[in-house]
């Protein structure tokens, strides 16, 4: 009987550790990529966060420019004149000393880059996700369930206005970069200092909402 019942219960043990050794391989992916891009941005290695650094720059520097298709296909170009012209050098060099060291992209060409069906659906349950919630966010604030969080975002729409009026898109983006490239270094440096001011800030924010609150009726939350 025990040994009808532990060939009845292995295959079901060997898919639950698949299972679990599938989730802390996914879980052990997801802290190399979190990993691997707060080193980027907090330069651990120089010379990776400076090439994708001067590298986006350019690609937005050029998309002030040039048009989007333009941009793109200089940079088709630009990558196809080097793999070419690199195929046909290794071409002659292995003609002239007469080897036979095949493709010189045959490592690329049989890596495998495609998207696993698991892959596909953890994407598209976060987008699903992020996309509920600020459909909801967006109707709680336009609707007006709470007039206080209504009215910081009229305030930050009308803000919004003045700064669309003085930035373009593109000018936002490249000021969004840089910032992301320089303000994780800065904080990490000057952490005390900011978090004081952060503080003081929030403070002054919270009094005077707090004072709003007090005079506009029906702006007061209500005590969960």
């Amino acid at each position: 009987m025990a040994v009808i019942t532990m060939l009845l219960t292995a295959p079901w043990l060997k898919l639950e550790q698949a299972g679990r050794q599938a989730g802390r391989q996914a879980g052990r992916q997801a802290d190399s990529s979190e990993r691997k891009t707060i080193d980027l941005l907090y330069w651990r290695n120089v010379k990776q966060s400076g090439a994708v650094f001067s590298s986006v720059l350019l690609l937005l520097f050029s998309l002030t420019q040039f048009s989007v298709v333009s941009v793109g296909a200089y940079l088709a170009l630009a990558a196809l004149s080097a793999t070419i012209s690199f195929r046909i050098y290794k071409s002659v060099l292995q003609a002239v000393q007469k080897t036979d060291e095949g493709h010189p992209f045959k490592a690329y060409l049989e890596m495998e880059i495609a998207l696993s069906q698991d892959q596909i659906s953890k994407y598209a349950d976060k987008i699903l996700l992020y996309t509920n919630t600020c459909m909801k966010e967006l109707r709680r604030l336009f609707l007006v369930q709470d007039l206080v969080d209504s009215l910081k975002f009229a305030v930050l729409m009308w803000l919004l206005t003045y700064v669309g009026a003085l930035f373009n898109g593109l000018t936002l983006l490249i000021l969004a970069v840089v910032s992301m490239f320089t303000m994780p270094v800065v904080y990490e440096k000057h952490q005390a200092q900011i978090d004081q001011y952060v503080g003081l800030i929030r403070t002054q924010v919270n009094s005077v909402v707090g004072k709003i609150q007090a005079k506009i009726p029906g702006a007061k939350r209500k005590e969960e």
